[in-house]
C-alpha cells in the first residue's frame, strides 16, 4: 500500500446491528470513554475492569473482567443488545464464544486516525445518536489543522520519535498502527515505522535466521509490535522518546536507562513521560492527543 493509498478518508459505516442499541457491554476502554462522551453512557450495562474513564460514569457500572479474560457467562446473562470487541485488545475465542451464544458482537480495529474518526460517526449512527455531531466535527476540524501543520513540520524539520511500549523485552510498534499513525499526523517520524517483526522470537533480537514468508510457521503473525536492541535504539538516532504510562507503566525510574544512550534525544534532554492512552486510545481521546502531542514534537530545531 502506497502512502497516498494510506491516507485516503473515506466514510465506511458498518451495521452491527438492525436496530439502535439499548444495553451495551463494551469490552474497549477508548470505546467506554467514546460512548459517554458522545451521550450513550446510559446505553452500558457492563464494562471491563480496564474502562476507567470518565471516572465518575464507570464507577456505576458491573465490571465483566479484563480486555483478555471477560466473564463470558456473566456478559451473556446482562442479554446485550450488542457487545463492542477490538480485534487487538480482546481475543477471537471470546469473541466467538459470544457469537454462538447469539449475543451480537461488534468487532472494532481502527488502525490509522481517519478509521478511528469513521468510529466515532460509526457509532453515532449505529446508535441513532446525532447530539454529538459538533464535537466529533470540531475533532475533525482539529485534526484537519494540526495534520497540515504536522506536514509542514515533516518537510522541514522532521522530529525522529522512539516509542518503547514494553521494556523486557524491549519492544515498539511499526507504521501498521494507530500509534504510528499518530504521531505522523502530530508531525513526528517513527524511528521504527518499517520494522517488522519476525519470527521465531530470537530471530527479532537478531540471534536466530527468521523464518521465509512463506514458510507455514510465519502465517498470520502479528508483525507490527517487534522487539527490538538497544543497539538498534541508539543506531535510529531519536530526537525524541517518549515513555508511555501503558502498556507498559514507564515512569520516572526509567528515564536515566534511556538517558545513557548515545542519542540525541538523551543529549538534549527530550525525554519525556507521557500518558499512554494518548498515544493508543483511539476515540474521542483524540482529541486530548490532537492537543497534547504536537508541542512536543514542534520545535525551531530538534
Amino acid at each position: 500500500m502506497d502512502s497516498e493509498q494510506r491516507w485516503t478518508y473515506g466514510y465506511q459505516m458498518e451495521t452491527p446491528v438492525a436496530q439502535p442499541p439499548r444495553r451495551v457491554v463494551s469490552l474497549v476502554p477508548s470505546v467506554t470513554e467514546s460512548l459517554f462522551d458522545l451521550n450513550l453512557g446510559d446505553r452500558l450495562v457492563a464494562v471491563t475492569d480496564y474502562c476507567v474513564h470518565p471516572a465518575e460514569g464507570v464507577a456505576r457500572l458491573p465490571r465483566i473482567g479484563g480486555t483478555k479474560n471477560p466473564d463470558i457467562r456473566r456478559i451473556i446473562e446482562l442479554a446485550p443488545d450488542l457487545v463492542i470487541a477490538n480485534r487487538e485488545e480482546n481475543r477471537r475465542e471470546d469473541v466467538q464464544a459470544l457469537q454462538a451464544a447469539g449475543v451480537p458482537v461488534w468487532v472494532t480495529f481502527p488502525r490509522t486516525v481517519s478509521d478511528a474518526i469513521n468510529l466515532l460517526w460509526n457509532i453515532m449512527y449505529v446508535f441513532d445518536e446525532p447530539v454529538m455531531v459538533p464535537r466529533v466535527r470540531l475533532i475533525e476540524q482539529t485534526l484537519d489543522w494540526v495534520r497540515r501543520l504536522g506536514e509542514q513540520q515533516l518537510a522541514a524539520n522532521p522530529c525522529r520519535v522512539f516509542v518503547p511500549i514494553w521494556l523486557d523485552p524491549l519492544m515498539t510498534f511499526n507504521a501498521d498502527t494507530y500509534a504510528h499513525d499518530l504521531l505522523r499526523v502530530c508531525g513526528a517520524v517513527n524511528v521504527f515505522g518499517e520494522r517488522q517483526r519476525r519470527y521465531p522470537l530470537r530471530a527479532d533480537l537478531g540471534e536466530a535466521e527468521a523464518y521465509s514468508p512463506d514458510d507455514p510457521r510465519a502465517a498470520e503473525r502479528d508483525t507490527r509490535y517487534p522487539r527490538i536492541t538497544w543497539d538498534e535504539v541508539v543506531a535510529a538516532q531519536p530526537d525524541v522518546i517518549l515513555l508511555p504510562s501503558e502498556p507498559f507503566a514507564f515512569d520516572a525510574t526509567h528515564i536515566p536507562l534511556f538517558a545513557s544512550l548515545d542519542v540525541p534525544a538523551a543529549h538534549k534532554g527530550r525525554i519525556i513521560l507521557v500518558d499512554g492512552s494518548l498515544l493508543h486510545w483511539h476515540g474521542t481521546r483524540l482529541a486530548r492527543a490532537l492537543d497534547s502531542l504536537p508541542a512536543l514534537f514542534w520545535s525551531d530545531k530538534n
